[in-house]
């Protein structure tokens, strides 16, 4: 079925923002002991966000890349391999207590 183009298209729904985004990337910078510059060159995103976009982004004010969520998966894994991604994005789900976390070892809570 072709979309509808035009004064009488459907609004395209938008996607369902995570509640706890914010406060978990905060989190994991302050339990990773990093300024906000610090969190960029950990996340090796030093040519593609500013330190006022970590700002924005622990205030709610915008919400990031999957490719940045990843990245700050992959910072708080001992293992470098992201497995935390979901806890990040999921709001019923909390990050590990202590960061950076072995995966073996981590029940996330729901």
């Amino acid at each position: 079925m072709a979309a509808k183009h035009g004064k009488h298209a459907r609004p395209t729904p938008k996607r369902k923002k995570p509640a706890r985004l914010a406060e978990k990337l905060l989190t994991i910078r302050q339990q990773l002991g990093l300024s906000q510059d610090g969190i960029i060159r950990k996340l090796g995103l030093e040519d593609e966000i500013e330190r006022d976009y970590v700002s924005k982004f622990e205030r709610g004010v915008l919400e990031p890349t999957l490719a940045v969520l990843l990245a700050y998966a992959r910072a708080i894994s001992s293992t470098g391999r992201g497995e935390f991604l979901e806890a990040i994005i999921d709001d019923s789900m909390s990050l590990p207590e202590r960061l950076p976390a072995n995966p073996k070892n981590q029940k996330l809570r729901k």
